[in-house]
């Protein structure tokens, strides 16, 4: 079989790396991406393996690239896209990498912290020049701000330095200037009145312009402060207090010529500043420019270095430590390909001893590897949730392909529905390859999109059952000619004037010539959806449907076994288990399909009235009974029920005895001295010549789907017959519990159909009331309730429903009759494009 229906083979191989090439060669299987690595070194801490040093020397760059990637957010800039695949540097490039890589952080480091200390700078100065001119404003004289003549009163508007006020001054004031927070200045004032008892006169200006706080990176208004006082002690009270509200206090010149020199002196060093300034960020956006062209190609190529390294600690040196030993899980049919790459990795080193691979034997079971597409991937992934198929055996995903998405139908039949999912779901797939929709960051739209393969299968699969339910969002359509003739009945019987006026439900009898002309071409007639036993006619038809689809499901399941067995070579469970279990299955369930038919076909309208019920004969056949009431279906009805019961009760205990004794049987004939193919034979690793299909790694006697040994696991006959106790009273509870577990199908398709006609009757029918322009305009509204409810109500909510009866149909009705799912998934050593983005 392809690696679809069945696990590629999978063996252990050994890697001989010559020192000098062992880099290369890890880093050329890396992109490739077609072996899985061992740990050799297991009980080796991570600080003390060989490449220990490398590795620190790979997350040293990666917190410098941490450091590139902060400043280049801090400047609002995103890093490039990955040009191509880089493939990991070379061990001597490294080093060069490296150095450029620092190199070009200390470049930034040092422009920025010039920039922050220009930026600190200008900041510091603009700030001193507004409380310049604000105190020029406030301690000038009056005549130089043009205000008019002022009383003797003192007012906090007046010039403190008035030279009429300073002839009455026996002491010299003295001033304090600077700005503070505004969320600080009320208690700033507070605190100042009290400690100096009011020996002060303090005047808060707000700035004219909002400036960046160094703290937190806002823009606000700074405040600006002057205070006037006499008294040098006072004048050290405020000092203490101006630090500890972390204001910035400004030297204040006395004179009003002095001033006018320092603001003179400021404008021109913030002019000389803001060109120095400039002329830095212009700087600094080159250097950022080198580092979005760089930094995504050196994160990748460090990520790949690092990764070399860690697999490169899981090899073991030999006792010459001139060459590097290690252990990998490869496909057989890949062996080849590690071939070319280890000779591509030796030549790229320069190195004139080649690297070579060497498959070995183990009795360790090997992982698993399924091979999938955009296809078949969403349906792996399924089977994959439940368990991960052990080695080799048969894998239930090619086949759920099919029935998945039919049972999903069965419950959510209706052409309506499933065209809107179809046309959803062929949306995605046209689009697949457009990065909005592969680069979504919904993690809900992108189960969505994973799946689209799956739900564009569903809703075809809808599409059909809807027509065989002739189901359009509840309403019936007329494909074909009503195979039932109202006309032929009003002709040929009593329908009087008066009879039709009485009478609101008229009976059509298909006994009546020409009533009923045959069956419908396709689907159900639509006829059916005007009748008022229309629901007991599909409860009938959905509910056998559902039975009979159960059993041919779990039939195909204990058939698909068969694949197991003889893929493993044994030969003794198809007689001993899967004998048992089809005679079980089949006599009793099987049977049941049988009479299912056989009523179809035997019974028609004529003689409908004395059909016998199939219920009554099940329950008959397991009582070894009769009912005098209940006609036989056909002669010798009793006996054949009665053999069948026989041969489903007999099967029990061959099912339960047969693996376990033969088991035993054949352990004894070992040990008494006549070996048979359980010896050690079987067990020896084919390296040579080995026969078509089978592993390196796979014992003869490998177990069911998973190569778990019965020989090895059960060495004790208790425990072996323990382990086919659980096996056949699951198996036969499971094929009753199982079969009414798929009238599931019946609720399901019943309940989406009702949900669908009351979504009809109670919002759409509303909108056709009014045949007029009125009735037209609500229309529009009623229209997209409905279409809303639809959606939400029907499409979704119903279809998750149905999606996950579906998924447990599957998991447990129908893969627990062959699939065990113990194994564990390959895990190959790649540079996979998508975990570097």
């Amino acid at each position: 079989m392809g690696s679809l229906f069945r696990s590629e083979e999978i063996c252990l191989a050994q890697l001989f790396l010559q020192s000098a090439s062992a880099y290369s060669c890890v880093s050329e299987l890396g992109e490739r991406g077609l072996l899985e690595f061992r740990d050799l070194n297991p009980h080796v801490s991570p600080f003390q393996r060989r490449f220990v040093g490398e590795v620190r020397r790979c997350e040293e760059m990666e917190k410098t690239f941490t450091f590139l990637r902060q400043e280049l957010r801090d400047a609002g800039r995103e890093p490039g896209a990955v040009r191509g695949s880089p493939r990991a540097p070379l061990a001597r490039e490294a080093l060069r990498l490296q150095e450029q890589a620092e190199q070009l952080a200390q470049e930034l480091r040092e422009v920025s912290r010039n920039r922050a200390s220009l930026r600190g700078r200008l900041r510091d100065l603009r700030r001193y020049l507004h409380v310049l001119r604000e105190g020029q404003r406030l301690t000038g004289p009056a005549a130089a701000l043009g205000s008019p003549a002022r009383p003797r009163a003192l007012s906090e508007h007046e010039p403190i330095l008035d030279p009429s006020v300073h002839q009455h001054l026996e002491r010299k004031i003295n001033f304090v200037a600077g700005v503070i927070h505004p969320w600080r200045v009320s208690a700033f004032e507070r605190l100042l009145w009290r400690a100096c008892r009011g020996y002060l006169v303090a005047t808060f200006v707000e700035m004219p312009e909002p400036m960046e706080d160094p703290a937190t990176g806002e823009s606000i208004t700074w405040v600006i402060f002057l205070i006037s006082y006499w008294g040098e002690q006072i004048g050290q009270k405020i000092r203490k207090i101006s630090d500890c509200f972390h204001c910035h206090v400004y030297p204040y010149p006395e004179s009003e010529a002095s001033r006018a020199d320092t603001m003179s002196g400021l404008q021109s060093q913030i002019q000389d500043l803001s060109v120095v300034l400039e002329e830095t960020e212009q700087y600094l956006a080159q250097v950022l420019d080198k580092v979005v062209l760089a930094l995504p190609t050196w994160q990748v190529q460090v990520q790949k270095m690092k990764a070399i390294y860690l697999v490169l600690n899981q090899c073991s040196f030999d006792v010459t430590e001139k060459c590097l030993i290690a252990e990998v899980w490869c496909p057989v049919r890949d062996l080849t390909q590690v071939q070319d790459a280890l000779r591509q990795g030796s030549y790229k080193s320069g190195s004139s001893v080649e690297c070579f691979v060497q498959r070995i034997p183990t009795t360790e079971s090997p992982p698993t590897l399924i091979r999938t597409n955009k296809f078949t991937a969403g349906f792996q992934s399924i089977v994959d949730a439940y368990g991960v198929a052990s080695y080799q055996e048969v894998n239930p995903a090619p086949y759920a392909i099919i029935t998945f998405p039919f049972i999903f139908a069965i419950m959510f039949g209706d052409v309506g529905h499933g065209l809107i999912m179809f046309l959803f779901a062929l949306w995605m797939v046209l689009y697949e390859n457009s990065p909005s929709l592969r680069q979504a960051s919904n993690e809900i739209w992108l189960t969505f999109f994973e799946g689209r393969y799956l739900i564009l299968l569903m809703g075809a699969f809808s599409i059909y059952t809807g027509f065989i339910y002739n189901e359009c969002f509840s309403k019936a359509t007329v494909i074909f000619p009503s195979a039932w003739s109202v006309a032929t009945m009003a002709n040929r019987s009593s329908w009087s004037s008066a009879y039709l006026a009485t009478h609101q439900l008229l009976t059509l009898d298909p006994n009546v010539t020409g009533v009923f002309q045959g069956p419908y071409p396709f689907g159900i007639d639509p006829i059916w959806s005007l009748a008022t036993n229309h629901l007991n006619f599909l409860n009938s038809f959905k509910m056998k449907m559902s039975v009979v689809l159960g059993i041919v499901h779990m039939g195909f399941g204990v058939l698909l076994g068969v694949f197991n067995h003889v893929h493993f070579k044994q030969r003794h469970r198809l007689v001993l288990e899967l004998l048992p279990e089809m005679i079980f299955l089949l006599a009793l369930f099987g049977y049941l399909v049988f009479l299912i038919f056989y009523k179809w076909i035997k019974f028609s309208a004529a003689d409908s009235l004395v059909a016998p019920s199939i219920l009554i004969h099940f329950i008959d056949m397991f009582l070894f009974t009769s009912n005098a009431e209940n006609l036989p279906l056909y002669p010798g009805q009793v006996p054949v029920q009665t053999v069948l019961v026989v041969l489903a009760l007999a099967s029990v205990p061959v099912l339960l005895l047969g693996t376990p004794l033969y088991l035993w049987c054949r352990r004894r004939s070992t040990r008494t001295g006549h070996p048979t193919a359980v010896g050690t034979g079987e067990q020896e690793p084919l390296l040579e010549g080995q026969e078509a299909g089978n592993s390196v790694n796979v014992t003869k006697e490998d177990v069911e789907s998973g190569g778990h040994s019965p020989d090895a696991e059960h060495l004790d006959f208790a425990e072996l017959f323990m382990h086919q106790a659980i096996h056949t009273i699951e198996y036969c509870l499971g094929c009753v519990s199982n079969t009414a577990s798929y009238l599931r199908l019946w609720a399901l398709s019943l309940a989406h159909a009702q949900l669908s006609e009351v979504l009809w009757s109670m919002v759409m029918r509303n909108g056709f009331v009014r045949l007029s322009y009125a009735g037209g305009a609500v229309l529009v509204p009623v229209f997209a309730a409905f279409a809303v409810l639809t959606v939400a109500i029907l499409l979704v909510m119903e279809g998750l429903s149905a999606f996950l009866h579906a998924l447990r149909l599957h998991w447990v009705e129908f893969q627990n009759k062959f699939y065990v799912g113990a194994g564990y998934k390959l895990c190959p050593f790649a540079f996979a494009p998508d975990t570097w983005e």
